[in-house]
């Protein structure tokens, strides 16, 4: 395996997408009639919660200690390497996740909508209209750096899932565990030109704040139509003013 070089960032204004999804009420709120009854609902919820065990306990792989607490918006930070999906991500397996982001609006649209497109084509319709706030944040230091060209044909960048996400995962696990990696920084595989990023460690993401939201929206092709919404994401506003 090769290791990459390292190089030093200091980048403002990377893009992280949240989906409209986690935008939305409470999911337990029409099962209640006020909020002493929601709290002791979301204490119940809150068993099988893997954030809240994380940032209570620990999780198998990732130890309490590194998340990080009293600054806005730690929530939506620990959620990112607290919840994983079946499988994983290209840099992060289904015990760890990691944050991800573009260095701009553009790759990041591109990204999520690569991911989305093909949840569409699965059940065989393009009609969806999804909504994505933006989580601006910083990074500083030193990354392990994929865009030199002799990279280029990395199998950890292989556009085919199967193929990249198994040999990234492996690459990511190396990195992290015996080269001390903060992260990866990498050229998008979903967007020409387009540069991203994904973060081992929750105290790397630097001074989160809230961008613009991004309708992305299905009409009956694969290729959806995006539009800049002028409203702003209050779900995630209220987070991250919220330092508790």
């Amino acid at each position: 395996m090769t290791i990459p070089p390292l190089a030093e960032l200091a980048q403002r204004d990377t893009v992280r997408l949240v989906a409209s999804g986690r935008l939305k009420e409470p999911v337990l709120a029409p099962l209640t009639k006020d909020q002493k009854s929601l709290d002791a609902l979301a204490t119940l919820e809150g068993v099988t919660n893997a954030r809240l065990q994380g940032q209570q306990s620990g999780l198998p792989h990732l130890d309490p200690r590194e998340l990080v607490f009293g600054r806005p918006g730690h929530t939506l930070i620990n959620a990112a390497f607290t919840y994983t999906r079946p499988g994983g991500n290209r840099f992060n397996d289904e015990n760890r996740g990691a944050w991800y982001c573009g260095f701009d609006a553009p790759t990041s649209i591109g990204e999520v909508a690569y991911h989305l497109t093909r949840e569409l084509e699965a059940i065989n319709r393009f009609d969806n209209v999804t909504d994505y706030a933006e989580l601006l944040s910083d990074f500083y230091g030193s990354f392990h750096d994929l865009r030199a060209r002799k990279f280029a044909k990395e199998l950890a960048l292989h556009s085919d899932i199967t193929k990249g996400y198994s040999a990234g995962q492996a690459l990511a696990q190396a990195l992290r565990v015996k080269a001390t990696s903060n992260g990866i920084v990498y050229p998008s595989v979903r967007r020409r030109g387009g540069t991203c990023l994904a973060a081992f460690r929750p105290d790397l993401v630097q001074n989160l704040r809230q961008g613009v939201v991004w309708r992305l929206q299905w009409e009956g092709v694969p290729v959806p139509t995006v539009s800049r919404e002028r409203r702003v994401a209050a779900w995630i506003a209220t987070s991250l003013r919220s330092s508790q």
